[in-house]
């Protein structure tokens, strides 16, 4: 498929095939909501597959190496309210219980045109992608991205439908778009419709506030230090962060808190009733996720703020659980967790059908912030910042990196307009 018939077919494109089917009168389940038909979806590319191989991308640009000042949040060295914090050997911080080394979260696919492209997925890809999804990629055109999709879905049932299996399909679904992206010479959000915005507005996460709003952003996203395991008095200590980071950031800034699957419903009630004077847009993540009932009584009773979650939610039928217990306003997939773009489309569609906004987690890398800026129900981009006590030129690289720029909202961000996802990486 030429460039030219790509842009012809691209305004075909429509957003009218998203339905707002949810249930029947009789209560039975509806088909799922469809994203818009691709424009190259019944084209033949002329490309095979010809190699699947794990890698680890580097920089063709390597930043300097630094020390991070002493006591910053971004070096994952200070504690953070997670599921194990009721464990004190585990407590301190999450490097003593996070798994080591999984193997690579990148893949490289190779065409016979030596057309290339890399996809990255979450912790423990490498695995399937070696052993299973490889031998059902081989010598495919990688153009059929959505019938590949679906044959490693149904193909890996019988193990997967969460965690590192979708975690690897969705680094090979990733690598596939940016084929198609490169083959076709053109952005990957040009191929989802072209952009619904300019620029994208960004918020921060950390507790490197100080840094955070001498960059320029005007909505910080809090890690809550402590959670049910602290009883009271940690509540006391969060409410206090949060009464701090809202003077810093002034009365019209948007804060927002994030509990890392780390309190009880309970608490979660109290600690939003702490927050109300410091108006909080949302807290997410407040519970396991699989507490989809739990979630949806707290989104029921908590009225101050928003409920978000969907980080370590996967698939279009993780979400649907998430609507049918009414469980947030925000969803947060992750592109590299839920299912690549691929299935990104789909869990677009479903909330937009329901008037949901989704924010990526970490949307502002491997491929997040293509779908935001093609996506009219994807408002903001998630960042975060590299660790204070670096030399200038690492924060210089960040916004050449992230087209940053400011405003009235303070920091956004858009993607590259490189061809495929816009990768700047080397493999060996």
């Amino acid at each position: 498929m030429n460039r030219r018939k790509f842009l012809e077919a691209g305004t075909l494109l429509s957003l009218s095939t998203v339905g707002a089917s949810g249930r029947s009168e009789k209560g039975e389940a509806a088909t799922l909501p469809s994203p818009p038909p691709l424009p190259f979806h019944s084209e033949k590319s002329n490309l095979k597959i010809t190699s699947v191989r794990m890698v680890r991308p580097k920089p063709k640009r390597p930043l300097p190496q630094y020390e991070p000042a002493p006591g910053s949040w971004s070096t994952g060295g200070v504690e953070v309210a997670n599921p194990m914090s009721i464990y004190p050997k585990y407590k301190a911080r999450r490097s003593l219980f996070m798994a080591d080394d999984l193997g690579p979260v990148a893949v490289e696919i190779a065409t016979d045109k030596g057309i290339k492209g890399i996809g990255f997925g979450g912790p423990g890809c490498s695995f399937v992608i070696e052993r299973h999804l490889t031998k059902l990629l081989m010598g495919e055109d990688p153009f059929n991205v959505e019938a590949l999709w679906d044959i490693m879905w149904r193909s890996t049932l019988y193990y997967g439908r969460k965690g590192l299996v979708i975690h690897a399909i969705s680094a090979v679904d990733l690598a596939l778009w940016d084929i198609i992206g490169n083959a076709l010479g053109m952005p990957v959000y040009k191929l989802l419709g072209g952009e619904t915005k300019s620029r994208i507005p960004a918020y921060c996460t950390g507790n490197d506030v100080e840094q955070h709003l001498k960059f320029g952003y005007k909505r910080l996203k809090l890690a809550v230090p402590y959670g049910a395991a602290d009883g009271r008095e940690g509540m006391k200590k969060n409410t206090e962060l949060v009464k701090k980071t809202r003077e810093s950031l002034g009365p019209d800034g948007d804060l927002m808190l994030d509990c890392w699957m780390a309190l009880t419903e309970e608490y979660a009630m109290d600690f939003a009733a702490m927050v109300v004077p410091y108006r909080v847009y949302w807290m997410e993540e407040c519970l396991p996720p699989d507490e989809y009932a739990g979630f949806g009584r707290i989104h029921e009773r908590i009225t101050s703020t928003q409920m978000a979650t969907g980080e370590h939610e996967y698939t279009r039928y993780g979400f649907r659980l998430l609507l049918e217990h009414n469980a947030a306003d925000i969803w947060q997939p992750d592109i590299t967790w839920c299912g690549g773009l691929s299935e990104l489309r789909h869990i677009g569609a479903l909330a937009a059908a329901y008037n949901i906004p989704v924010i990526p987690h970490a949307g502002w890398q491997y491929g997040g912030s293509q779908f935001i800026l093609a996506t009219t129900n994807s408002p903001w981009c998630e960042m975060f910042m590299p660790p204070p006590g670096g030399p200038p030129e690492v924060y210089q690289r960040f916004e050449e990196d992230n087209n940053v720029t400011r405003g009235p909202e303070g920091i956004y961000m858009r993607p590259p307009d490189r061809p495929g996802l816009g990768w700047d990486l080397t493999v060996d």
